[in-house]
């Protein structure tokens, strides 16, 4: 009697220790699984904001403009940003040449000084910029990575910016998600003092 019991003792010590393994074997299982979908989820990641607008065909002359200032890493990096970006039809409203201009080496200052002045620092979708326009009596001041101040209001339930030089542009399509920020396109470029 006493062998029997001493046999069942290991029996169910040896059931627990086998079930032990498998729950164990199962937890590293669904970890690496957990692992792998990870790093899938990070390189179908969303582009960051020059990857979103190179894919865009909206926006090759921004894009071009912004290789040309070398602008392209600081964009790349990490952020966030909020870029009023002017749409390839924004670039053609300025005076003839003045795109062809900009683009030559020797600009490169001046290219760099309108192009930052496109940019924000931090995320601000479009609900936060309207928010801010609201709790602001209906005007919301930025400043824009450039230095220069650029004023968000609403007209018919459209965001319009103001520029230093009194010029106005629409945000025609808002939220486009990138890795690093966000781009909201606008339908004229906005320039400096």
């Amino acid at each position: 009697m006493k062998t029997r019991n001493l046999f069942m003792a290991v029996a169910i010590i040896g059931l627990f220790a086998t079930t032990s393994c498998k729950t164990s074997k199962t937890e590293e299982a669904k970890e690496e699984t957990v692992a792998m979908v990870a790093d899938v989820v990070e390189t179908v990641q969303t582009p960051n904001i020059v990857g979103v607008a190179a894919s865009n065909e909206n926006f090759t002359t921004l894009v071009a403009a912004v290789k040309a200032a070398g602008l392209v890493e600081t964009l790349s990096s990490a952020g966030p940003f909020t870029v009023f970006a002017p749409t390839n039809a924004a670039f053609d409203k300025l005076p003839e040449g003045t795109v062809a201009t900009l683009l030559q080496p020797e600009n490169k200052a001046t290219l760099t000084s309108i192009l930052t002045y496109h940019v924000v620092a931090g995320k601000f979708d479009a609900a936060a910029v309207v928010v801010a326009i609201k709790a602001n009596n209906g005007a919301f001041t930025v400043t824009t990575v450039q230095g220069g101040k650029l004023v968000a209001s609403l007209m018919d339930g459209k965001v319009m910016l103001k520029d230093e030089k009194g010029n106005m542009s629409t945000v025609v399509i808002a939220d486009v998600a990138a890795s690093n920020g966000v781009i909201h396109a606008i339908d004229s470029v906005v320039m400096p003092k």
